[in-house]
């Protein structure tokens, strides 16, 4: 009899409270991206974005012990990500295409509404800035492949300054689409291109 009911409990399935459901927790993602984008940061609700996902506040909080926790995994998982492109075979092409994929990122309705928020919450709280630089440091370690691969073909000195290019390959495009709120043409997008180019090769003739 106690092996019978030995077997029925290993067979008996964990109760709601007791499983995180991947299903759930991209729901619970996507709904806080919604809320964040709709009234802020500083006005997220925990409650609401339940709601949303359609669960309770515990579902969120079986996951995540913070608001700041909750936004640093959905940003994670789902925010700000670009697939980097193949090899083109020159730092132009490459350039150009890492340029035309950030563009997609940052004409996603409710990106381009949370970034500017995301810097600004930066700006006054040490958790969100941790939160910032990560996403600030993703989007670097992707142009570094781009730098890499340059200095293979012989297009960039290896004592290029890393920094300076990191920060030129996506400037001049992010300053347009975020501060600006202007989406650039291809045609646009090809000129950044060939003048970050042409700035990286002056670069390392003056320096």
């Amino acid at each position: 009899m106690e092996r019978n009911r030995s077997v029925e409990g290993a067979r008996k399935k964990p109760s709601g409270a007791a499983v995180k459901s991947a299903k759930l927790t991209t729901a619970l993602y996507r709904a806080f991206f919604e809320e964040w984008a709709e009234r802020g940061f500083a006005a997220v609700s925990l409650e609401r974005v339940a709601a949303k996902a359609g669960a309770g506040k515990a579902a969120i909080y079986r996951r995540f012990s913070s608001r700041q926790e909750f936004a640093a995994a959905a940003v994670t998982e789902l925010g700000l990500t670009i697939a980097m492109p193949e090899d083109t075979g020159s730092l132009e092409a490459d350039v150009l295409a890492f340029l035309i994929r950030l563009r997609a990122v940052l004409r996603h309705p409710l990106i381009r509404r949370i970034l500017p928020d995301l810097h600004a919450e930066a700006a006054r709280s040490p958790e969100m800035r941790i939160l910032n630089t990560r996403v600030a440091e993703a989007r670097r370690a992707q142009a570094q492949v781009i730098l890499e691969r340059a200095i293979k073909r012989g297009e960039l000195d290896a004592a290029v300054d890393r920094d300076l290019a990191l920060d030129l390959l996506p400037a001049a495009l992010y300053w347009r689409m975020v501060v600006l709120g202007i989406s650039p043409t291809r045609d646009q997008l090809a000129a950044e291109a060939a003048a970050i180019v042409a700035a990286l090769q002056a670069s390392m003739r003056t320096s």
